[in-house]
């Protein structure tokens, strides 16, 4: 108890006897505890009802905490040596289904170690959960990965934690189907923005003149057009780069037995997003089409395939892929080494380490990639569209279309579109965050 008693003069900055909601949240906050978590202790502890804990009610609130964190401590310390080493951890997260090496393995081991001895005591062990905001084992493997880096060069606009690289095939499967399904919603419910920002990219300012006649024409379900075809290739497409990815990383940490620099998630991040959109960009074409043509033209995406085949050719489907991969390598490079470089930092500092400060800084790495190339967007947007319009520079180079856009529109002419893209990527990445667990979780259930 004399180790309570020193926490609690620590705690009572003030030393009037008793801790304060703002004393207990002060130091609750190291760990990530918002201020009504810290409140709830409060509430629950404050036996007398005064807004404060003395030393009874805060050492109610430890011991407890002790008596079931020892359960736990005890059923990890398989050998029953009194402590966790690196073997324990990796046992732990297996019996959870997910397979992690030996370097991630240390990588807890070290978070809980204060004396450098490579295991984990009792008290290292109490210290390290006493006030996290965790009551089950499962939740503290959770806070774990979170706190860790387990990065697989995911383009998104939020971070959605995949699977670890060697997890097994029932934990890719349930990422797989959860993430896909709430990609298809998010995109589903973001489509008539995703169409907006098309249009501007093409038409400029008359997007908007051109959106409300189509919303007269064909009512509000026209603004879905080319939504089928845009889910049918974002979730494959991720999912693709994300697995380039993961066996590039894999296979580049085992020569070099080290994390990777920026400059090499830059590159793997160019190189898988570069592939992934090579094998999936017919349907970037067919996409671009629909959204552009006014509702009725085309009756269905195969319709839209068909025509395309048949009064240009197949190398039509690769329209405007030139600037489009340059488009996708700054893009997903720039993406990729921003947001892991980020969250390297944030992720070791609990005050910006909550779900809403790593959605603050995957939207910013999603921003600079978007800026570092949507100039490159725009040119592809024009080339794609030239079947149907004269006001395309589809048969120019990549230099004369910029010029092009410049002596139309301005400086402005680049970015059309850009404020629009960003608006999506707000609910589209809430949308994914809060859907994709929950869908995972669905799936976990259905099996059992």
């Amino acid at each position: 108890m004399d180790q309570f008693r020193g926490l609690f003069v620590k705690l009572d900055r003030n030393k009037d006897g008793f801790i304060s909601l703002t004393e207990l949240h002060r130091e609750m906050s190291k760990h990530g505890i918002v201020a009504a978590d810290a409140k709830h202790v409060i509430d629950s502890y404050d036996n007398d009802k005064n807004g404060v804990l003395d030393y009874g009610e805060f050492l109610s609130y430890m011991t407890d905490r002790e008596k079931n964190w020892k359960i736990y401590f005890n059923h990890l310390d398989k050998n029953k040596c009194g402590v966790i080493d690196q073997e324990d951890i990796i046992c732990l997260f297996k019996e959870l289904g997910v397979l992690i090496s030996k370097a991630n393995a240390k990588k807890v081991i070290q978070m809980m170690d204060t004396d450098n001895s490579m295991t984990v005591d009792w008290d290292e062990f109490l210290q390290h959960v006493i006030f996290k905001p965790v009551d089950t084992i499962g939740e503290l493997v959770s806070s774990w990965k979170h706190s860790l880096v387990f990065d697989v060069g995911e383009s998104r606009a939020l971070a959605i934690e995949f699977p670890e690289e060697n997890s097994d095939v029932g934990a890719w499967r349930k990422f797989v189907l959860g993430a896909g399904l709430a990609d298809a919603v998010s995109r589903t419910a973001t489509a008539p923005i995703d169409r907006l920002k098309t249009q501007l990219q093409f038409y400029g300012s008359k997007a908007f003149s051109r959106g409300f006649q189509e919303i007269r024409s064909g009512g509000l379900r026209s603004m879905w057009q080319g939504n089928a075809v845009n889910v049918l290739k974002g979730t494959p497409q991720s999912t693709l780069q994300c697995l380039i990815y993961a066996q590039m990383k894999v296979s580049m940490q085992d020569r070099s037995q080290k994390n990777l620099s920026v400059q090499q998630r830059f590159g793997l991040g160019c190189v898988s997003g570069a592939v992934a959109h090579a094998v999936f960009y017919p349907l970037e074409v067919l996409k671009v089409r629909l959204n552009l043509q006014r509702v009725g033209t085309y009756h269905g995406v195969m319709a839209c395939a068909r025509s395309i085949y048949k009064d240009e050719s197949l190398t039509s489907f690769y329209r405007g892929f030139k600037p489009s991969i340059l488009c996708m390598i700054p893009y997903a490079g720039v993406e990729c080494a921003v947001h892991q470089s980020i969250m390297n930092w944030a992720r070791s500092d609990p005050a910006y380490s909550s779900d809403s400060g790593l959605f603050f800084f995957s939207f910013v790495a999603f921003a600079s990639g978007q800026m570092s190339s949507y100039p490159l967007a725009v040119i592809r947007t024009q080339q794609q569209a030239k079947a149907f319009s004269s006001q395309s520079h589809a048969n120019s180079s990549i230099l004369q279309g910029l010029l092009g856009i410049y002596q139309s529109h301005g400086l402005r002419g680049y970015y059309n579109g850009m404020g629009a893209s960003f608006v999506r990527a707000v609910p589209c990445a809430l949308i994914n965050f809060t859907l994709t667990k929950t869908f995972e979780n669905v799936f976990s259930l259905a099996e059992t």
